[in-house]
């Protein structure tokens, strides 16, 4: 399982700051950090740890199986958002 960012994400940066494995991305050196208006985790990565879930300011973050049905969607959004990415996943 993974945890996915869905609504009302702000593009905090409290939950890439706790993330163990930096699954969350845009970070704030990378391209695209400054405009974007939301983040996403990499479900290959993710650890399912919950540290981002807890650090989300604005409840923005969900465990896969407690994503609310009008934001399902997000799950897809989140995936889509590393598939021209090469990320290796994580061993855990």
């Amino acid at each position: 399982m993974t945890y996915v960012i869905a609504a009302p994400c702000v593009a905090d940066y409290a939950c890439v700051e706790v993330c163990p494995v930096d699954c969350i991305h845009p970070m704030p050196d990378e391209d695209g950090f400054t405009h974007a208006t939301q983040l996403y985790i990499n479900p290959l990565q993710c650890v399912d740890c919950g540290a981002c879930e807890e650090a989300c300011p604005v409840s923005a973050i969900f465990s896969q199986d407690q994503l609310p049905a009008k934001w399902r969607h997000y799950t897809r959004i989140n995936a889509e958002h590393f598939q021209s990415r090469v990320v290796e996943p994580v061993d855990g």
